[in-house]
């Protein structure tokens, strides 16, 4: 099938570039002097076994961090970071990645422990392993990258070919499979980054006179015996000869054969033949140390490219590339880390061939700027990796210090901002940390609308639905819509017999100013009747004075809602209370937005400092948020008989805000511990009463240690989709990761073993 001409026939470009990508990437963890730890996996990580993100491979060291099959190249790299910081926040604090294929320390044999499986068989496998090919190999480490075309793509090429999917399936990968190896030696070029290991590296297998620039694929790595003899002719005689090694136990299983290509999508390789290959996993590439993920996105993306430029060329000799391509590879990969580029000619050759087809198929300008930059390594050997790492290694003297540099740069990056996941921190603090969490747990995440906050979890067969963190199907329709009006709320907390605040309800400013005598000078809020995030809400906690003031409150709350609600303000401490499932998990105090004084400084300034702390941003992708200065802080102010230029005296405390609210830049202070029970079982009641699984419910108490009766607490109002980000990160005391009793409420039978 001429695949080429199909694409331009039927001007499949487009769905030509369509793909499923996905990387395995392996990796030690090493202790802070290069050593690689002997502790277990860890076991704050969920099972390995069937684990979709945390694996290990050969030895109980070495972590397979394993990505989804994506669509794009940006979203396999958002997952590769995603997976990689929620193992380093995971594993022990003196514990790192190490960022290179071979070891910067070679550990003595017996601490090289193999991986302790449930499985007996899994081990088994392991240990049969170490005797065919000693641990030396099987500790090496690289990076994974499994592609397969779209179904589209597919479909398009069914359709001019006429043959059966399985057919279509088994001639495009074939082909894909023996192009890949042909030229696969100008990526061993590019990316190689093996280039010496520990002496004792060489003694357990066999001394190499001088450095090399790809030890993992070359002739000393992890490949098979030479006897191992497979055809790449067609999927049949490649399904048949690997077989054919299992059965003379050439191999003791499909597993062990060590292509730089295996075929996937089948149970074994006799299947593939009916059933057609649905992707190719190729296994060649070295980790990247200078990459923190072990690759970078722009490298995904040309690989990417290169994949379709293999398939896209006319084969020279079908019969004989696999070798050729096995003869240059080996060749390559022996060469020294600052050897000019063997195959000068042919690498010229295929960068045109590749910027003709870019041209072709009007791929982005950003493609042909990385064809390009790529390109420059061939007349420039610096530009590649193994010249690169071999430079920095003979200017650090010592392949260990220059990789835990490396490591401990990378798990610092990852524990700086340790409440975000770097490349999904637009999204609402609350949902990174449930991601984090199902990752963690090993439960499958497909973001369905990111904007929105929309995740699909899968755990086995079971699904589940969330927004924002915690809105699930087990709270009913209604609860939100009781929870949005305020006057609601109240009306059916009245009825359950709880305390709620006297309270009247306005729907312009001329009536609300009429009913001024009825609340001057008592201590009252203005809020929004319909309202979240403590929006167009101003406290007069002293006393409503000022018929202007007043007016200003009412006019702020208009603009939230056209209809607003006075209250008393009841006296005391507010707190929050998060409850999910008929038990409250956490409470909070929440202190308003406030400075500090230092003698010196005005309020504006102070806000400015304070603003500058890395737990303040949004509200949304950060635990805390900053503090504004508008009306209502004016107000505020004005009320302690304050303004924006005041300068406090020192440890002088002036309030922004009356609210306490974390998103109107409050502080957060964890309180579960130590407030009495009956309160934590009224905010159970006040959920129930509002039919909700989770809710966040604010009660002003006078004392928290105190049992509560009817005088000494006032429920303030109770919220659908509470915010969890500030009791997992509160300013101070223990934290409570919510998250992880939403996923256990979602998927009990993970938990509940």
């Amino acid at each position: 099938m001429n695949f080429r001409k199909i694409i331009i026939k039927k001007n499949l470009f487009s769905l030509y570039n369509e793909a499923t990508i996905g990387i395995e990437k392996e990796g030690h963890r090493v202790l802070a002097d290069g050593q690689i730890s002997k502790s277990d996996h860890p076991r704050n990580i969920g099972n390995r076994l069937g684990h979709p993100y945390i694996q290990t491979d050969f030895a109980e060291s070495q972590l397979e961090l394993i990505t989804s099959a994506e669509k794009s190249e940006r979203q396999v790299y958002r997952y590769l970071s995603a997976i990689h910081e929620v193992v380093l926040r995971k594993i022990p604090r003196d514990e790192y990645i190490w960022p290179m294929s071979v070891p910067g320390i070679m550990p003595k044999l017996e601490d090289i422990r193999v991986a302790q499986f449930d499985n007996p068989k899994d081990v088994e496998y392991r240990n049969y392993l170490v005797k065919t090919y000693g641990k030396c190999k099987q500790i090496l480490s690289g990076i994974h990258y499994n592609f397969g075309f779209s179904q589209d793509f597919i479909n398009s090429l069914l359709e001019e070919s006429k043959l059966k999917e399985n057919e279509v399936r088994n001639q495009l990968y074939i082909k894909l499979a023996r192009q890949f190896i042909r030229y696969q030696w100008l990526l061993i070029y590019l990316y190689g980054a093996s280039p010496i290991a520990p002496d004792e590296f060489f003694e357990k297998l066999a001394k190499t006179e001088n450095e090399v620039r790809c030890l993992r694929y070359s002739k000393y790595g992890y490949v098979n015996d030479n006897s191992i003899k497979v055809s790449f002719n067609s999927i049949e005689e490649y399904a048949k000869d690997i077989r054919s090694c299992v059965d003379s136990k050439q191999l003791i299983a499909e597993k062990e054969f060590y292509s730089s290509v295996r075929f996937r999508g089948s149970e074994s390789v006799s299947e593939l033949v009916d059933e057609g290959v649905q992707y190719l996993e190729f296994r060649l590439f070295d980790l990247n140390p200078y990459a923190k993920y072990g690759i970078e996105e722009k490298d995904i993306r040309f690989i990417h490219l290169f994949i379709l430029l293999m398939l896209w060329l006319d084969e020279e000799n079908p019969s004989k590339s696999v070798e050729i391509g096995k003869d240059y590879s080996q060749l390559t990969s022996l060469d020294g880390p600052l050897s000019a580029i063997r195959y000068k000619e042919e690498a010229n050759f295929l960068f045109q061939e590749l910027l003709n087809f870019l041209d072709l198929s009007g791929y982005p300008t950003s493609d042909i700027e990385l064809v390009k930059e790529k390109m420059q390594a061939i007349d420039n050997v610096e530009k590649t990796l193994a010249a690169r790492l071999w430079n920095d290694y003979k200017e650090k003297g010592s392949m260990a210090k220059l990789g835990m540099e490396l490591a401990i740069k990378y798990k610092k990056d990852a524990l700086d901002k340790y409440y975000s996941l770097t490349e999904f921190s637009s999204m609402e603090l609350s949902t990174q940390a449930l991601m984090a969490d199902a990752i963690s747990q090993g439960i499958k995440i497909e973001i369905l609308d990111e904007h929105d906050q929309f995740l699909k979890l899968s755990y086995k067969d079971h699904i589940e639905y969330v927004k924002n963190g915690n809105m699930t199907k087990h709270d009913s329709y209604i609860s939100p819509l009781i929870m949005e009006n305020k006057l609601v709320t109240k009306k059916v907390l009245e009825d359950a017999k709880l305390r709620v605040p006297k309270s009247y309800q306005y729907t312009n400013i001329e009536d609300a100013l009429r009913d001024f005598s009825k609340i001057q000078n008592k201590a009252i809020v203005v809020k929004p009747k319909s309202t979240n995030y403590g929006l167009g809400i101003s406290i007069f906690s002293q006393g409503i004075k000022d018929i202007k003031d007043y007016e200003k409150a009412v006019s702020i709350a208009l603009a939230e809602d056209r209809e607003i609600m006075i209250e008393e303000y009841i006296t005391g401490t507010e707190y929050r209370f998060f409850v999910l499932k008929d038990k409250t998990l956490a409470v909070l105090e929440r202190v308003p937005a406030n400075v500090m004084g230092d003698g010196k400084s005005t309020i504006k300034e102070l806000v400015k400092n304070k603003n500058k702390s890395p737990l303040r941003g949004d509200g949304l992708s950060s635990p805390l948020k900053k503090i504004k200065l508008g009306d209502i802080e004016e107000l505020q102010l004005k009320e302690q008989g304050f303004n924006f230029n005041s300068i406090l005296e020192e440890g002088q405390i002036a309030y922004l805000r009356a609210n306490s609210n974390i998103s109107t830049g409050g502080d957060s202070i964890d309180r579960t511990d130590e407030v009495h029970p009956s309160y934590k079982d009224l905010a159970v009641k006040i959920t129930q009463a509002m039919g909700a699984k989770v809710c966040g419910v604010d009660l002003m108490i006078e004392d928290l240690t105190q049992a509560a009766d009817k005088s000494n607490y006032g429920v303030i109002e109770a919220n659908f989709n509470p915010m969890m980000m500030m009791h997992i990160f509160p300013a101070q005391g223990k934290s409570r990761r919510l998250t992880e009793n939403v996923l256990e409420m979602l998927f009990p039978e993970k938990y509940n073993k």
